[in-house]
């Protein structure tokens, strides 16, 4: 990957100097052998930490790292006195947990890497230290992460393509954490329960039609997804409308529809009946109650396997409604017994951002994965030298499809990309669901 630093206003300085170390804190299901395993080949040193030494030093053996990292517990104060000037602390921890880790990183002098959306606190904490050369790394697995990659690929292609003309632009993201063998629930537990079930209570906003739009259940607002002959069920969740300027969408494109959301396996919807019913009424005890239960009902063994789907896809026409461009990236990955899908989805981007981060390469301050197409374009190639590839297809006014050369190219899909209708509309608090699971 290139190691030259996005350009800096004078008034930036440049990233502080690293150190080498890597504190990875947090062994949860996301932490991969390929993300770790990788640092371990990049990083001076690195440290996996946990509730105690023993379960780090067991998570290391479970992942094949036994000797290439060091183990450490999370007894009172041991983090904050190893932490020290130029390190980097990764947070695989809970997203309610960062900010304080990020304080500590701060406090002595370390960058912060974590996967998780930008929250409010780490926006002021990354600015608060961008002054003395600190980078936080935010939004930097799979969803949020990859996505990103892959937006800011096709709003570059598209713009290539159509130049500075008005156009009106359709955009799509949906990403899920599937069971490679569908289930009678269309879903197998292999995080928290609660959370899975307590998303669902956050309406989400989202564009269609050329108005943005709320649907307070978002599960009504369901439709199918055909990928490569197989149907899938996607619905829009949480705020989409930030991501059309994150994305870097001109301001003489007009949003005919944009939607960032959730994939799930054909029959989903109805499955899940008894969930929305539940999620509907409100009551906190009940969908505890019901997510415990679920989760011991279709919990994900050692003999499941995991499969991550995410598509994203672009279309821009002129005004009066005459293609002119269209294209998506599908990423679509089976685990193995050797690591998850999920795992080597969320773990692999993220220890390539820390890469950046210990190369030089991003700016002080706040960067939510890769925010130019330049600096995404180099993500996306050194993914693919890791063997994670998204196909591609592309076609232009002419109709001519068209495959990219670029690295995180592969293949075609069939993709839909005009939202269907919605049928209910309300307004939404916040929540989050985590790498698309």
């Amino acid at each position: 990957m290139n190691r030259e630093p996005r350009s800096r206003t004078p008034e930036t300085p440049p990233p502080a100097p690293t150190s080498g170390v890597v504190h990875w804190v947090g062994t949860g299901l996301s932490t991969g052998r390929s993300g770790l395993g990788l640092l371990c080949d990049r990083a001076r040193q690195v440290v996996l930490w946990d509730r105690t030494a023993d379960r780090a030093a067991r998570r290391l053996a479970a992942l094949g790292l036994t000797g290439r990292a060091g183990a450490r517990g999370l007894e009172p104060g041991a983090l904050a006195a190893a932490v020290g000037p130029g390190d980097v602390v990764v947070s695989m921890l809970p997203a309610a947990e960062h900010p304080a880790l990020l304080d500590l990183a701060a406090g002595r002098g370390a960058h912060f890497a974590c996967t998780s959306y930008t929250s409010p606190e780490l926006d002021r904490g990354a600015a608060a230290g961008a002054g003395r050369g600190l980078v936080v790394l935010t939004e930097a697995g799979l969803d949020p992460g990859i996505d990103h990659l892959l937006a800011h690929a096709l709003v570059d292609r598209a713009r290539q393509a159509v130049g500075d003309r008005a156009a009106t632009a359709v955009f799509t993201s949906y990403c899920g954490g599937l069971p490679a063998v569908p289930n009678d629930f269309r879903y197998r537990f292999s995080w928290a329960p609660y959370g899975v079930l307590a998303a669902l209570g956050t309406p989400a906003h989202y564009a269609e039609d050329g108005a943005w739009r709320t649907a307070r259940h978002p599960w009504l607002a369901t439709r199918t997804l055909t990928l490569a002959g197989e149907d899938f069920e996607v619905y829009p969740n949480r705020d989409s409308e930030p991501f059309a300027a994150q994305y870097g969408f001109p301001d003489h494109w007009r949003l005919g529809g944009f939607v960032r959301g959730t994939l799930r396996n054909a029959g989903w919807r109805a499955a899940w009946s008894e969930v929305f019913d539940t999620v509907r009424a409100g009551d906190e005890g009940r969908t505890r109650a019901l997510a415990k239960q679920l989760a011991e009902r279709y919990p994900t063994t050692e003999a499941d396997r995991d499969r991550v789907v995410l598509h994203v896809a672009l279309e821009v026409t002129d005004p009066d409604g005459t293609p002119r461009w269209r294209g998506s990236r599908l990423l679509d990955l089976t685990g193995t017994a050797a690591e998850s899908a999920m795992a080597r989805c969320v773990s692999l981007p993220l220890a390539l951002g820390v890469v950046r981060v210990l190369d030089g390469a991003l700016r002080p301050g706040l960067n939510r994965a890769a925010e130019t197409p330049a600096e995404a374009a180099a993500w996306l190639e050194a993914l693919a030298g890791h063997g994670l590839t998204a196909a591609a297809e592309e076609s232009t006014a002419a109709g001519n499809p068209g495959t990219s050369s670029a690295p995180d190219v592969s293949g075609g899909t069939a993709d839909p990309l005009r939202p269907a209708s919605r049928t209910e509309r309300g307004a939404p608090p916040e929540g989050e669901v985590p790498h698309g699971a």
